[in-house]
């Protein structure tokens, strides 16, 4: 790693400017931080807290009320492109960033016109030409002030850059390179704060980048670990007991043994997506991606670990256990979806999991202190690559009927390689003990074809046709028993549900639609409520927070990132933003591009 700016301000400086230190330790900072994410003022993660739960115990707005929302304010960013991820809120301060070129605005809710600061930085251009599926960004990252630096929000760049930013003043912090844009690697992942850390995934598996996460001190941004998805067990940092409850899954080795030769350099298994934690175990939950190139006759064997749930121990990288859950993955079934945190009976035992609905189309539900799979289904029953999971080997049991090898062109595989998750957040009600989940619905025909890995310029091997599943719609949203695998219920979408979904007490389920609306379902049976109709389509997630006794709901407008990439650049060939042109052809019907946030309340 090359530090391409590093720098940090004097104590006295940041005592001067208002950011006033605290004497607690790293550790305790985080404790406040883990404090303030139950507030119901406050929304200070992407994932709302450590667990991922996106649930709000407000009942202010609930299904009695929810049809007297109305817009009272909103903010245009001045950006086009695809807005993913949600604005922060902390003790009234809404931050809100923006997709490439990557600006982040402060408003103070008490004057939501004004803007208290903004940090617009300069980066690289050149990052444009090797984003995979728009220049979207998931989201900043917030820490509260600790021994040696003040509050401090974190961004990431899509050039590979990690920039920590004083919360009061926007004055930038410290400044580290993270990715090299010349190997095609950029960062749209949203930076994820736990104890003294802040972490930071890559992404670039379409350009054969080798993938890695990467721990920075928060205080000055020094690199305290990084772990490769492949490669030898040092680089991939496996404990000694690592996988030592589930042999079953692959223990020493495989980093380079499921590998031809030095394939596993460039063989994907990027991270770009979400993190959990548990701070009882101090371990960190993720997803690594799919493997490069997606022509599967290219890279013979398992590729381990790209396609894997890893359980890692927060304070030295290492990993106490790996799940693969689509060894040699033939479909681009990035796996680094959401991770969802809750506690539940199991074989009339309180158990620690971890569920995760994968692009694979199959919901996986596994203990989070040692990886045993305790369920694996279907997300929906039209997933045809897959006939089930072996519960006691967790393999998948595979239709070769579907599969992608060399001449031969693959026809009607459900899902699509936009699967039928992708990047969006979920929500979890531990009183409902359901998960509420935005879908897609796509499927896609699949021919590959051999092509030379060249630094920096994509490495896919496949043309990729891609259009709606067969219940005739896009999307879906759901309601999921991530134990039983029970659906409680479901409902059709004419377009993908990208953004995913946030859930309160008062028995609601927000999301927003890529036509552009902001809805809300009754979470007892599924029922519409409410929607309103926003400037732009919605790729990102609602947020809800409290400000001086009233309950707020806010989301990102701005069509983009993959579903809308042929909408944001043009396109006109279906095959085109590897094949979501044709998926999406009927989008540019419905929404235009826009950039911004809308907050609504009670309208009484």
């Amino acid at each position: 790693m090359r530090i391409s700016k590093f720098t940090r301000t004097a104590v006295a400086s940041a005592v001067c400017s208002g950011a006033l230190l605290t004497a607690s330790m790293p550790t305790q900072a985080n404790k406040a931080l883990d404090r303030l994410s139950k507030e119901d003022t406050n929304w200070v993660m992407q994932t709302k807290d450590y667990s991922a739960s996106h649930f709000s115990p407000m009942t202010q707005i609930n299904t009695h009320n929810v049809q007297h929302l109305q817009p009272v304010w909103s903010f245009s960013t001045g950006v086009l492109n695809g807005h993913e991820g949600g604005p922060l809120v902390i003790d009234g301060i809404m931050y809100v960033h923006t997709p490439y070129p990557n600006n982040i605005f402060a408003i103070d809710l008490d004057e939501p016109g004004k803007i208290l600061w903004e940090h617009k930085p300069k980066q690289n251009p050149a990052a444009r030409a090797v984003a995979c599926c728009d220049v979207v960004n998931r989201g900043l990252a917030y820490a509260p002030a600790g021994e040696g630096y003040p509050a401090t929000i974190f961004q990431n760049q899509l050039d590979g850059h990690i920039v920590a930013l004083n919360a009061k003043t926007g004055e930038l912090l410290w400044k580290m390179e993270n990715s090299d844009i010349a190997m095609g690697s950029t960062l749209t992942i949203a930076p994820f704060v736990a104890k003294d850390l802040v972490i930071v995934g890559s992404s670039g598996a379409e350009l054969g980048v080798r993938g890695y996460a990467t721990a920075y001190n928060i205080k000055d941004g020094k690199q305290a670990w990084r772990v490769y998805a492949t490669g030898p067990d040092e680089d991939i940092k496996l404990a000694k007991d690592f996988n030592s409850a589930n042999p079953h899954y692959g223990q020493f080795g495989l980093g380079l043994k499921t590998w031809e030769g030095d394939a596993w350099k460039i063989g994907g298994g990027t991270n770009w997506g979400w993190y959990a934690f548990d701070p009882d175990l101090d371990m960190l939950y993720y997803g690594s991606g799919n493997p490069a190139p997606w022509n599967e006759t290219m890279r013979p064997g398992d590729n381990k670990w790209t396609m894997t749930i890893w359980g890692r121990d927060i304070n030295t990288g290492e990993a106490k256990f790996g799940y693969q859950k689509t060894p040699h993955d033939e479909w681009d079934y990035a796996g680094v979806n959401y991770m969802g945190l809750s506690e539940q009976l199991v074989d009339g035992k309180m158990t620690k999991l971890l569920t995760h609905p994968d692009r694979n189309g199959l919901v996986y539900t596994l203990n989070r202190e040692n990886g045993d799979l305790v369920n694996a289904f279907k997300i929906d029953d039209t997933v045809n690559w897959v006939k089930k999971v072996d519960l006691k080997t967790g393999l998948p049991i595979r239709d070769p009927e579907f599969s992608t090898h060399m001449d031969h062109e693959a026809k009607g595989i459900c899902p699509s390689a936009m699967g039928y998750h992708n990047q969006g957040i979920e929500s979890y009600d531990p009183n409902k003990k359901l998960f509420f989940m935005g879908t897609n619905h796509i499927c896609m025909d699949w021919e590959p074809f051999m092509l030379p890995y060249r630094a920096g310029q994509f490495f896919v091997g496949a043309t990729l046709n891609m259009y709606p599943g067969p219940k005739g719609t896009l999307g879906q949203v759901k309601a999921m028993n991530g134990v039983t695998g029970k659906f409680e219920w479901e409902i059709q979408e004419k377009f993908a549900v990208w953004g995913g979904t946030t859930a309160t007490a008062g028995d609601l389920v927000f999301y927003g639609t890529l036509d552009g609306h902001i809805k809300a379902l009754d979470s007892r049976n599924g029922k519409e409520l409410w929607k309103f109709k926003l400037p732009s389509g919605v790729i990102g997630h609602p947020v809800t927070f409290g400000h001086k006794g009233k309950q707020y709901v806010a989301i990102y407008y701005g069509v983009g990132g993959w579903p809308g990439v042929g909408l944001v650049f043009d396109l006109q060939d279906p095959t085109a933003g590897l094949g979501a042109v044709g998926a999406f052809k009927e989008l540019a019907h419905y929404t235009q591009q826009g950039g911004g946030v809308m907050v609504f309340a009670l309208g009484y």
